[in-house]
C-alpha cells in the first residue's frame, strides 16, 4: 500500500531534481515506523530509473539493481562494521555497471561502529559525482556529528492520527489500531507490529495466568515461548512486572495495561516481584545466543508457577547462573 503521508517528501524530492539541487548524501531521520525505509527504497528506485510507484509503499522489496548497495548489520550482529563500509566505499569508487548513477543505502546508520563511521567520512567529504548515499537513522543522536553534518537531513514525522487511522483501517478493518497507535507514538508501520504483539501478548498473559493458577505446565509454556524472539518475550515480561508492582503497591486501577489476574498477584509480594524483574532485566542485557533460551524460560516459568516464593535478594545472581548453566555450551 502507498504511504500517502509521505507526499510532502516525494514533492520535495521532485523539486530538488527539477532545480538540479540533488544532494550527494541524504539523512532520513525520524521515529521507527513512519516510513523511512520505504522512502529510501522509493528514492533508490527513482534515482536508478527503476521506480514505478508514485509514493513509497509498504511492504515492498528492496529494488534489485547492479548499482544499488543496501547495507545492514549482519544477522548475527547488532552493528554495521568497518569492513562492510570499506567494501561499500571501494565499490563507490568504481564505474557504474549500467552507465548511470550509483546508490547506497545504510540502515540503520546509527548502528555503525565509530570505525565504520570514520571510514565513511572521506566518501562524504569527496563524494563521487554520480553517487547518492542514503542514510536511514532511527536515533539521529547516535550518529557522529562528523557524519550528521555532511548529509542533507530530511525529517520524517508520523501522519495525523486521523490519517493514520484511515490508512490502517483500510489495511485491516476492525483491528485495535487506536490502542496500537497510542503505544507507538502515532507511527503507522510500528502500529502494525504493535497489533501483532498485542495478540501475542494476550496469549502470553493467558499462559502466565494459567501457570499462576496451576492450570498449565511450565515445560509446555516455555516450549511455546522459546519459539518467539527472546527480546520480545523479556520486554513483555518486564513491562507486565512493572505494572504488577504498581498494582500490588497502589492498586490495580493505577496499572492500566496489566494483564495478570488478581488471583495470581495475591500469591506474590512486591519484594519478590522486584526480584523477578531484576532477573528479567539481567537477561535482557545479555547478548543473543549467550544462553539457552528454552531452559532459561523453563526455570523462570517454574518460579512463576510457584508464586516466586523462591525469589530472594540473591535471585539476580541466581538468574545469571541459570543462564550460564542453561546454555553457554
Amino acid at each position: 500500500m502507498e504511504l500517502p503521508w509521505l507526499k510532502y517528501f516525494v514533492d520535495a524530492w521532485h523539486d530538488r531534481v527539477t532545480r538540479a539541487r540533488v544532494p550527494h548524501a541524504v539523512l532520513l531521520a525520524g521515529p521507527v515506523g513512519v516510513g523511512k525505509r520505504a522512502a529510501a527504497r522509493w528514492l533508490a528506485g527513482e534515482t536508478l530509473g527503476i521506480g514505478h510507484a508514485a509514493f513509497p509503499e509498504h511492504p515492498q522489496a528492496i529494488p534489485e539493481h547492479a548499482d544499488l548497495r543496501w547495507l545492514r548489520p549482519p544477522e548475527d550482529k547488532a552493528s554495521i562494521g568497518i569492513e562492510q563500509v570499506r567494501e561499500l566505499v571501494g565499490e563507490f569508487g568504481l564505474t557504474s555497471y549500467e552507465g548511470g548513477r550509483k546508490v547506497a543505502v545504510i540502515e540503520p546508520a546509527d548502528t555503525m561502529t565509530i570505525n565504520a563511521a570514520n571510514s565513511l567520512l572521506k566518501t562524504l567529504e569527496e563524494p563521487p559525482g554520480d553517487a547518492l548515499l542514503i542514510l536511514v537513522a532511527d536515533r539521529v543522536g547516535k550518529l557522529p556529528a562528523t557524519i550528521f553534518s555532511r548529509c542533507q537531513r530530511i525529517d520524517m514525522a508520523p501522519p495525523t492520527e486521523a490519517d493514520a487511522m484511515a490508512w490502517l483501517d483500510r489495511l485491516q478493518p476492525g483491528a485495535p489500531w487506536a490502542q496500537a497507535l497510542h503505544a507507538v507514538g502515532g507511527a503507522p508501520l510500528a502500529a502494525i507490529e504493535a497489533v501483532e504483539e498485542l495478540d501475542t501478548g494476550a496469549a502470553m498473559a493467558r499462559d502466565l495466568n494459567a501457570l499462576g493458577q496451576g492450570q498449565a505446565s511450565a515445560v509446555e509454556v516455555s516450549a511455546r515461548w522459546s519459539k518467539m524472539a527472546p527480546a520480545f518475550v523479556f520486554e513483555w515480561l518486564a513491562r507486565q512486572l512493572k505494572l504488577a508492582i504498581i498494582a500490588v503497591s497502589a492498586g490495580r486501577e493505577s496499572a492500566a495495561g496489566l494483564a495478570i489476574d488478581d488471583s495470581v498477584l495475591r500469591r506474590m509480594d512486591t519484594r519478590n516481584l522486584f526480584c523477578y524483574l531484576d532477573i528479567i532485566n539481567g537477561l535482557r542485557a545479555q547478548p543473543p545466543g549467550s544462553y539457552n533460551v528454552l531452559l532459561t524460560l523453563e526455570g523462570l516459568l517454574i518460579d512463576w508457577a510457584e508464586g516466586l516464593q523462591a525469589c530472594t535478594n540473591d535471585a539476580p545472581i541466581d538468574g545469571i547462573n541459570l543462564m550460564l548453566a542453561g546454555g553457554r555450551q
